[in-house]
């Protein structure tokens, strides 16, 4: 304790837990998501074709392991609070914890990345630790303002293997649970998530090379023939006027010669 210091203070001082050494971790793999078009939803709006970026990372100890998963949108920075998924499993206790402790907040929202990262996180747990216990949590109620925001989020985690229970009728105060890692699902709606791999990200970047190609050279005919076209009708244009200017001549030279 120092000079200035309340023995209060000595006590919270010595009591304040230091952060976790992984607790900042950062990706170190990496995978290309495919959202797929989507009709325009009410609330959300548009919902074209997106690609994000999957990160990943993943430590392990005697006493417990992780894994993190990360959404990155191109071009735009988010809260460290968002689109992370941690999942912690601590084996001593055989018990396997979802996170982050904040909650799971997803950016687009409505795009069918919540399930997503719940089921890679449940399949990265399955593989050696089936037989693991779930420890639940509480569902922040500010999370969810609206009844349709309740009811997707609650269908999410359900769908996933998750039970959702509420602490009385009114539906304000909500935790989940699952009784094992095994009862979890480890399948997403892959028709609205797809994960792209090197090889073929890259046939689609030859793909779509390809037909910017065959584009411009369709292009090139096309302007190639519009300036044919320009061409052929200033032709036109001056052997009309040619053919107007004799007219006029002729007509004015039989004029003349009708009123010798």
């Amino acid at each position: 304790m120092t000079d200035n210091q309340t023995p209060a203070e000595t006590a919270e001082t010595a009591t304040e837990t230091p952060p976790h050494p992984w607790s900042d971790l950062g990706p170190d793999r990496f995978r290309l998501l495919r959202l797929a078009p989507q009709p325009t939803d009410r609330d959300t709006g548009a919902r074209p074709l997106r690609f994000v970026e999957l990160g990943q990372v993943e430590r392990h100890t005697p006493r417990q392991s992780v894994l993190k998963l990360f959404i990155r949108l191109p071009g735009q920075m988010l809260s460290k609070k968002h689109n992370v998924l941690e999942v912690w499993a601590d084996h001593g206790a055989k018990e396997v914890r979802f996170g982050p402790d904040a909650g799971l907040h997803i950016e687009p929202v409505n795009r069918g990345l919540g399930r997503f990262l719940l089921a890679q996180g449940a399949r990265w747990a399955q593989r050696r630790w089936a037989h693991y216990l779930v420890e639940g949590g509480a569902l922040p109620a500010k999370d969810v303002p609206r009844e349709d925001l309740r009811l997707r989020r609650d269908h999410c985690l359900q769908t996933q293997g998750f039970e959702i229970l509420y602490a009385g009728p009114e539906q304000l105060k909500a935790s989940y649970s699952a009784p094992r890692v095994s009862i979890l699902r480890p399948d997403w709606n892959t028709e609205k998530v797809q994960v792209i791999e090197l090889t073929e990200a890259a046939a689609m970047l030859e793909q779509a090379d390809r037909n910017l190609l065959e584009q411009e050279h369709r292009l090139g005919e096309m302007q190639a023939r519009m300036n044919r076209l320009r061409r052929e009708d200033g032709t036109l244009r001056f052997t009309i006027a040619c053919l107007v200017v004799f007219a006029l001549f002729q007509a004015g030279l039989l004029i003349w010669i009708a009123t010798r």
